[in-house]
């Protein structure tokens, strides 16, 4: 695991309490320390523990980097920061950030917060793997999480690909918000309808020519066409 974090007070008694839990810790001070610890350092961190305000790079383009890297973008990554208003949460959640925790926090909690974020990641690796599938002038890749259209890949954030693939896999079906609170969006996390709506907008920016695959139903939520022939 990586505690990306240019506070030592904090640092310190954190990588000790996860090592009295059996995690094995590296540290990083700055976003540069961080990148080159996740994608040229052996073993690769299971987990990173990523601050918002490093003194280099902000917390949010670390990520980024993370995620556009092949090596990389796999890593579950948990913001932890002292920026606690609610657009900064929602920013670090739209990026894909598997779980966010605002500074001070109860360092038991974030060690459950960890055992689950990589709980689920583990659950989701031992899944077979399914084939991708065509639909139109789409084709999504559910086991590597690629997406493509008219030949050419989606840059989508982790978040982005589980919206579009629990859509995809109830095509036909209405989906309320709620519902795709529940299919995308990970367990503990707590975000408003709205931001369903905002990240609706931006999927389908990023799917160009299938974009009209996703209906929104005025009043109930959203719907994937069932043919591509209905778009």
């Amino acid at each position: 695991m990586l505690i990306v974090d240019d506070e030592p007070d904090l640092v310190a008694p954190l990588a000790y309490a996860l090592s009295r839990e059996g995690f094995q810790t590296r540290t990083a001070a700055t976003g540069a320390e961080a990148l080159v610890a996740t994608a040229m350092t052996l073993p690769m961190p299971n987990l990173v523990l990523l601050d918002w305000m490093l003194p280099d790079l902000p917390g949010p383009e670390v990520f980024r980097r993370l995620r556009a890297c092949a090596a990389t973008r796999d890593i579950p990554v948990i913001m932890v920061t002292a920026r606690a208003d609610e657009v900064d949460r929602i920013v670090g959640l739209e990026l894909g950030a598997d779980d966010y925790v605002t500074k001070p926090f109860n360092t038991r909690e974030l060690i459950l917060r960890v055992r689950a974020v990589l709980r689920r990641t583990q659950q989701e690796s031992s899944k077979p793997a399914k084939q991708s599938v065509v639909f139109g002038c789409l084709r999504i890749d559910a086991g590597a999480h690629q997406a493509w259209v008219e030949g050419e890949e989606l840059l989508l954030t982790a978040l982005e690909f589980r919206l579009l693939l629990t859509l995809f896999e109830r095509k036909g079906r209405v989906q309320s918000r709620d519902q795709l609170l529940g299919g995308a969006w990970e367990d503990g996390i707590t975000v408003t309808e709205r931001t369903v709506d905002t990240h609706v907008k931006r999927l389908r920016r990023k799917l160009g020519a299938a974009a009209a695959y996703i209906e929104t139903i005025r009043g109930v939520g959203y719907r994937f066409r069932s043919r591509p022939t209905d778009a």
